[in-house]
């Protein structure tokens, strides 16, 4: 290049600079660039958009930007090429700028361009832009492009907008894998998980080709459902298909057989790993957390800290302490945490950090120090960490500060039902029965709505859902038949209701009525009538798993001699001849 000097011609500099982008060789790259204006080489538009396209891919965006504002004629590629490059980057706010500049400007955008500028369209703001922006593509009757909807479903997607994002992708006239993908991650994104799955089985049957990214996020349904039988089937297809084992699949393999109470199989997955990333770590380390298996996680972090190849992040962290706390094993974590505030892995502790230190602290029963330690917290308490310590007030029988702490949870969330139940069932088990109308009536006056409990159980690979006296099941008559019979059996082995976990006004019968309707309940019978003899039972609640249903599910391990998985909300209950992992804390 420096021989030939003012001889270099438009072949020879897009020869160049297309190795350069290639090979992201900047210092190269950037000698072409210095060699163009040093003999004064004026470059046509498609060979500065070269270099456009060679300093992003040299996260060099300054002076792509520069090269960009330079140009005195800039066409479509020129603008959609600098956009591209701050949307992929993250830097959403500059991307949407340089979008509107462009139509102040005399070129038009085409599918490219929307396609890009979409991706950046997160926010308040830029999703009230997107919505404009699409406004704009129905104008030019892009909206059938498979680009362009493919970005639009998506946005409106990550926005929580899942039915705009639904009849997007069902006005496209054609779909391909990205399409198919984005609507599927966008159901079980926002936790729609059956959903999720049922779009995938019609998409499958229509032929759609899946990909490594639409089988991580059907397996991201498949945990939130606990469908052990669907995830192994998903996973047996995916070995037949012969896929790429990338991480990202791995890790969701991962978390989906955790989340379903397999973790022989998830570890197993982990083990096998060629390369691991700091998300596989917290999959496994969190998996064992939520099984109470502190043993374990502490076990796994050492390895990790050992093999020195990746570093611990925040979520390690937290899910090293949360398995401390569900292991019973207060000290190891004390001293974790002490690492962490004279900063050894180089991660701070934020609120959640500190919630874990509470939680350890309670479960120990050191409730005063827990209380003390809440006080002296450089952040201020959330409701979770008082709700947290009002349950070790509960188990250990602080009322001094059970009460304080009580009031100050519903001072602070006063329209969550959660906090009235944990309050009243924490009156309930001192004997101060006028508090726990109080705390009724309170509920009542404030109209503070309970969310509704469901529950699922996987048969023979299909979904049963139960919600609180679910009369809609089409085996409801046996199901409750065979409720009213494990209610007697129940009780002639030892089982007494607590009727504390009612909190509706009525008499102790039909309080009693009220717990049989349970949603876990119903799914345990339904499972136990559905099931051959020992097989394990395993259900999944959208709630936090109440005294009675748990006592409830003990008696069913214990005398039908069955394993039960049961997830709530908060952690994995194993529970073993009427033994739970959890130690009847949680």
């Amino acid at each position: 290049m420096a021989a030939r000097g003012l001889e270099m011609k438009f072949e020879s500099y897009d020869m160049l600079l297309n190795a350069c982008i290639k090979k992201r060789a900047f210092r190269e790259g950037q000698r072409v660039h210095a060699h163009m204006i040093k003999t004064r080489y004026l470059p046509p538009v498609c060979l500065r958009n070269r270099l456009i396209i060679f300093y992003s891919k040299c996260d060099r965006l300054r002076e792509a930007r520069n090269v960009l504002d330079e140009m005195l004629e800039k066409d479509v590629v020129s603008w959609t090429a600098m956009i591209s490059a701050y949307s992929q980057r993250g830097f959403a706010t500059e991307a949407l700028d340089l979008f509107l500049e462009m139509l102040r400007s005399v070129t038009e955008p085409n599918e490219f361009t929307f396609a890009t500028v979409l991706s950046s369209c997160t926010g308040t703001f830029g999703f009230e832009l997107g919505r404009q922006i699409h406004s704009l593509i129905i104008k030019r009757t892009l909206d059938t492009h498979i680009f362009v909807g493919s970005s639009l479903l998506d946005m409106y997607a990550k926005a929580g907008r899942i039915h705009e994002a639904r009849e997007v992708f069902e006005s496209l006239p054609e779909r391909d894998v990205v399409s198919c993908t984005a609507i599927i991650s966008g159901y079980a994104q926002l936790g729609l998980d059956a959903e999720a799955l049922e779009l995938f089985r019609r998409l499958n049957l229509e032929g759609m080709s899946s990909n490594y990214v639409t089988y991580a996020s059907v397996l991201t349904a498949l945990s939130g459902l606990a469908a052990l039988d669907l995830g192994k089937q998903v996973h047996n297809h995916v070995l037949r298909c012969k896929l790429p084992f990338y991480v990202v699949l791995q890790n969701s393999l991962i978390d989906m057989y955790s989340k379903c109470g397999n973790l022989i199989y998830s570890r197993r997955i982990f083990d096998n790993m060629p390369e691991r990333t700091v998300i596989s770590w917290n999959a496994m380390l969190v998996g064992y957390s939520k099984h109470g298996m502190g043993r374990e996680v502490v076990e796994l972090y050492k390895l990790m800290r050992n093999e020195n190849k990746i570093k611990p992040d925040s979520v390690t962290l937290l899910g090293v302490l949360s398995g401390c706390s569900h292991g019973g094993m207060e000290n190891v974590g004390l001293e974790i945490f002490e690492e962490m505030v004279n900063g050894k892995d180089g991660v701070e502790p934020d609120i959640e950090h500190y919630g874990c230190v509470v939680d350890l602290l309670g479960r120990a029963g050191r409730v005063e120090e827990a209380f003390q330690f809440i006080k002296k917290m450089p952040f201020e308490p959330t409701a979770a960490l008082w709700g947290s310590l009002l349950g070790a007030c509960k188990v250990h029988s602080n009322i001094d500060i059970g009460e304080f702490v009580g009031h100050r949870l519903l001072e602070i969330e006063p329209e969550n039902a959660g906090n009235y139940v944990i309050l009243s069932n924490f009156y309930a088990s001192t004997g101060r029965w006028e508090d726990v109308r109080m705390v009724r009536d309170l509920m009542l006056k404030k109209a503070v709505k309970k969310e509704p409990g469901r529950s699922w159980i996987e048969l023979d690979q299909t979904l049963h859902s139960f919600h609180a006296s679910d009369r809609s099941h089409p085996r409801r008559e046996e199901v409750f038949a065979k409720m009213k019979e494990l209610s007697i059996k129940f009780k002639e082995a030892g089982y007494v209701p607590d009727l504390s976990c009612v909190l509706h006004d009525v008499d102790e019968e039909q309080k009693e009525k009220i717990l049989l309707g349970h949603s876990e309940k119903l799914a345990l019978t339904f499972g136990l009538i559905s099931t051959s003899d020992r097989a394990p039972l395993r259900v999944i609640k959208n709630l936090r798993i109440c005294i009675d249903c748990h006592n409830f599910a003990k008696f069913v391990s214990k005398i039908y001699m069955r394993e039960v998985y049961l997830r709530d909300k908060n952690r994995f209950h194993h529970i073993s001849m009427g033994v739970c992992s959890c130690g009847d804390y949680w």
